[in-house]
Parts: C-alpha cells; sequence; structure tokens
C-alpha cells in the first residue's frame, strides 16, 4: 500500500469527491439521504416512509473475477460499482448508496488507485449512487475490491426470482454474450486492445461490454412502477443459470426459444471470425448485467409499449409452461430446427480452452 496512514489514504482517495444520491420524487421528497457521510466511525442515511432498503454486496478478486490483461484499473472500480447496482436493478430497487472495501498489496502505486476510484465514483455518478463510507486494508499479494450497495423500493413490490407463474412470458432487456465475447478478445489480443482507437467500432462495443457494464436500472424500475413485473434476475452468470434460478426459486418449467433471442451483430460477427459459437455465449457467457424475468403473457404487449416509450429493449425469449408440464422445475430449449432439449444448469467458464461447444 502506498506510504501513507489508513486515513490519508481515504482523504486521497475520496477527499474532494462530490457525488449525492438523485432519487426518485417519493413520500418524504428527494434529497441526498446522506446524514452524515465520509469522515465517521459510520455513515448515517435517512430512509423514506413506504419504502424498504434492498443491500447487496459484491466482491471482486485478481486473477479470479479480473486479470491485466483484461481490466484497466478505471474498468475494475467501474465494474465492482456496476455488479452490485446490478443487483439492485434486479429487484426493481433504486439506487442511493454504496461503502467499499479495499485491501491491496503494500507495494501497490498510489496513481492505480486513483484510477481505481475514479472508474468507482464514475460509475457511481451516473446511477445516482452516493459513496458514503468502506475500509482500506493492506494484504500479502492479490488485491480485492468489495462494494456493498443499498437501495430502495416501495413497500412489498421488490421483484423475486421466486414470483414466475405458468403462462408467464419470459423476457430480456438486451442482447446477451457481449461480455463474454469482449474477454476472449482481450485475453486474445492483450493490452493493445486497451486502445480502443485502434480498435474497429464493433470490437470496441464487446470490450466496452465486458470493462464498463450498464446495469438497467430504469428497465427495473418501468416494472416496479406498472406493477407488471412478476419475477427477475439480473444476466451475471449467464441467462442458462439465470432462468435455472427463476425456475427453481419458482418451482416451474421455462422453456426458452433460440429463435427469439437478441443477437447483436457484433457478437455474431467476431463468433464468425474466432470460431465460437454465438448461442454459446449468449447462454453461458454472462456479466452481461441485462435484466431477465417474466410478466404475465397477456401483459407482454403493454410492457413492450412502456419500454419502446422509454427507448429501452424488451424481448421475448420464452415461457413459463403450464401447470400439467412443470412437475419438476428446469429450463428448456427450444432450437431453430423445432427439437426441444433440458438446457445445462451452468455458468460459462471463462477461462476453458474451447469455447464453441455446443449449448
Amino acid at each position: 500500500m502506498p506510504r501513507v496512514d489508513e486515513f490519508g489514504l481515504i482523504r486521497l482517495l475520496t477527499g474532494g469527491r462530490s457525488n449525492p444520491a438523485r432519487v426518485e420524487q417519493g413520500p418524504a421528497g428527494t434529497g441526498d439521504g446522506v446524514a452524515v457521510g465520509i469522515g465517521d466511525d459510520a455513515a448515517v442515511l435517512d430512509g423514506r416512509s413506504g419504502f424498504q432498503w434492498v443491500v447487496t454486496c459484491d466482491t471482486m478478486v485478481r486473477d479470479i473475477h479480473f486479470k491485466p490483461e483484461t481490466m484497466t484499473y478505471e474498468a475494475i472500480g467501474y465494474k465492482a460499482m456496476a455488479s452490485n447496482i446490478s443487483d439492485l436493478a434486479a429487484m426493481g430497487a433504486i439506487p442511493r448508496f454504496a461503502v467499499v472495501a479495499l485491501s491491496v498489496p503494500a507495494d501497490m502505486e498510489t496513481e492505480a488507485l486513483r484510477e481505481l476510484y475514479d472508474g468507482l465514483y464514475a460509475c457511481a455518478n451516473r446511477y445516482g449512487v452516493a459513496v458514503v463510507g468502506g475500509d482500506t486494508t493492506s494484504c500479502p499479494r492479490d488485491m480485492t475490491v468489495s462494494v456493498t450497495a443499498i437501495g430502495e423500493v416501495e413497500t412489498d413490490r421488490a421483484l423475486l426470482r421466486s414470483g414466475a407463474r405458468p403462462g408467464d412470458t419470459v423476457f430480456v432487456t438486451g442482447p446477451l454474450g457481449l461480455s463474454a465475447a469482449g474477454l476472449h478478445l482481450l485475453l486474445a489480443a492483450g493490452r493493445s486492445a486497451y486502445d480502443l482507437a485502434g480498435l474497429p467500432e464493433e470490437r470496441q462495443r464487446l470490450v466496452r461490454a465486458h470493462q464498463f457494464p450498464q446495469p438497467q436500472v430504469e428497465a427495473g424500475r418501468i416494472l416496479v412502477r406498472s406493477g407488471l413485473g412478476r419475477s427477475q434476475n439480473d444476466v451475471s452468470d449467464g441467462l442458462a443459470s439465470e432462468a435455472w434460478e427463476l425456475a427453481e426459486a419458482s418451482g416451474c418449467v421455462i422453456r426458452l426459444e433460440e429463435t427469439l433471442l437478441p443477437v447483436d451483430s457484433a457478437l455474431s460477427g467476431y463468433a464468425r471470425e474466432a470460431g465460437l459459437n454465438p448461442l454459446e455465449l449468449m447462454l453461458y457467457g454472462g456479466e452481461d448485467y441485462r435484466l431477465t424475468g417474466t410478466v404475465r403473457g397477456e401483459d407482454a404487449a403493454a410492457v413492450q409499449a412502456l419500454f419502446d416509450a422509454e427507448g429501452l429493449e424488451f424481448h421475448v425469449v420464452g415461457h413459463v409452461l403450464a401447470d400439467e408440464d412443470s412437475a419438476t422445475p428446469g429450463v428448456l430449449l427450444k432450437r431453430r430446427d423445432g427439437s426441444i432439449s433440458p438446457l445445462q444448469k451452468r455458468g460459462y467458464n471463462h477461462f476453458k480452452e474451447d469455447q464453441s461447444a455446443d449449448a
């Protein structure tokens, strides 16, 4: 760690940064909600009548969640915050606050930490999150960044994994597989891919999708405000894994349809050139941070209209099967040729040698 004491490091990394939380109008009005922020033993936050707190925590560890070949320090910070905000979005919550715990080796350069915090605050500011505290400590070798994020949602309105019911329509809020393709590109190209200006636009999109994902907060809020959302999950481990979580939590069978999955041209083009299976990337790629979930079949068109009005993506990708077809929870995939087969319950292994196997 840089040769300053803990409090000096905190001042160095957080001093002069201002990111008051932007809050939707509620019963108690707006305001940033921070009564006491960084500088005391703990933060003091103001809650709002008619809302419940939603709390999540996620950790990133070097060589497990990121590698120097694939992530700048700014990207590490941004993604550490984004993964937590995405969890809040999955519940339909409004992101409000975050605390950051950072463990770094003693020899880590101060400038690297500055870049990491630039990324953390860039994401926090983008989504109206106030960073209100945390902890810093040294560690023997690998850097660890842990973020705890706090949001709020109207009382008893949080979207859960357990809400899917027979007859529901399954949706995703955008194309999948871009982050996994971006990771593959970065591993192949190394640090040269950091220079986005030297890449074609479609390759840039893949790298940005992996390094700077965009949590779907407004999509989650549309489903809460409209009252039309039934269940929801964020796509952090791949669509197949998230669909399984919905199916098991809800006690149902979900059938996804290959022909309905939105395919991005950047993904299909890169997969073709790199010899990858785009379906594998979409189902098992992970870290897209789109939302998937269900709405009543009869509400799908109305939800589509709400998303269209906000310029947001909403794609129907499957259905929850009727009771007589769903004695045991599970996930099926209807292929382009009309055949139906069980979908494996697994997440995508980013570092295996062969990424081109059938789903």
